[in-house]
C-alpha cells in the first residue's frame, strides 16, 4: 500500500503525470485486464491486436491461432499489418475472428470510419472488445495531440450500433470516485485495495469499455 497521505490532496500538480506506471500498474490499466479477464473466451482464432499483441496473447494463449498486429506506421518491430483503421483496403474482409482494441479509438479523429472498418475486416460472428478512456488526465505526448474523443457509455454505445446490430453491443464502465481521484494524481493500482477498485458506483466511468459481435 502506499504512504500517500490522502488528507493532503491541495495540490497543483499531480503525484504522476505518467498515469501511474512510475509507480506500479496503472488503475485504468486494472479494468481493462478485468473487461479482458471476463471475455477471455472471446479471445480465439485469429486475432488483431493495436501496438503489440501482449492482450491477445496474455487472454488468448493457444485459443489464439494466429495473432496478427497493427500499426500505423513502419517504425514498429511488432507489427504484422501497417495500416490506418480508418480505411485499411489492404485488409480484405472478413479475415480477424478477434480484435482487441485498447485505448486507441479515441485518438482516430475519423472514429466511425474505424469503426466501419473493424465491421468490415471480422468475420461473421467475430468480436471485437474496445476501451476508451472516461476520467483521466490527458496525454502530452504525440498522442496527446490526436486526443479527438471523449464517450460516455452512451456514446460508446451509439457509435458501435452505427456499424454493428445492436443486439451484439454490450457495454460496461468501470471505476469508482475514489479510484477516478487516485488515477487523476497519478497513483497505481496497487495503492489502493480491491474493494476501494472494485466497489460498484454508477455515475463514475473512469473506463469505458465495448464488446460489439458482428
Amino acid at each position: 500500500m502506499s504512504d500517500w497521505n490522502w488528507g493532503d490532496l491541495r495540490r497543483l500538480r499531480p503525484i504522476s503525470r505518467r498515469f501511474g506506471y512510475d509507480r506500479g500498474l496503472p488503475i485504468d490499466r486494472y479494468y481493462i485486464e478485468r473487461f479482458l479477464e471476463s471475455h477471455r473466451g472471446d479471445v480465439a482464432g485469429r486475432t488483431l491486436e493495436i501496438g503489440d499483441d501482449s492482450y491477445t496473447s496474455r487472454y488468448g494463449g493457444a485459443r489464439a491461432t494466429r495473432r496478427d498486429v497493427l500499426d500505423v506506421v513502419d517504425r514498429n518491430p511488432a507489427a504484422t499489418i501497417i495500416a490506418d483503421l480508418v480505411e485499411a483496403p489492404q485488409i480484405p474482409d472478413e479475415t480477424f475472428d478477434c480484435i482487441v482494441v485498447t485505448q486507441t479509438l479515441h485518438v482516430v479523429y475519423d472514429i466511425r470510419d474505424a469503426v466501419g472498418t473493424l465491421h468490415r475486416i471480422l468475420r461473421p460472428g467475430g468480436i471485437v472488445l474496445a476501451t476508451f478512456p472516461g476520467i483521466s488526465q490527458v496525454v502530452l505526448d504525440e498522442k496527446g495531440r490526436t486526443w479527438s474523443w471523449a464517450l460516455d457509455a452512451r456514446l460508446a454505445r451509439q457509435l458501435f450500433v452505427s456499424r454493428f446490430r445492436e443486439g451484439g453491443v454490450t457495454v460496461a464502465t468501470f471505476g469508482t470516485f475514489l479510484a477516478a481521484a487516485a488515477f487523476l494524481q497519478g497513483l497505481a493500482a496497487d495503492e489502493l485495495t480491491p474493494a476501494q477498485l472494485d466497489a460498484n458506483e454508477p455515475g463514475c466511468e473512469l473506463l469505458v469499455a465495448v464488446r460489439a459481435v458482428r
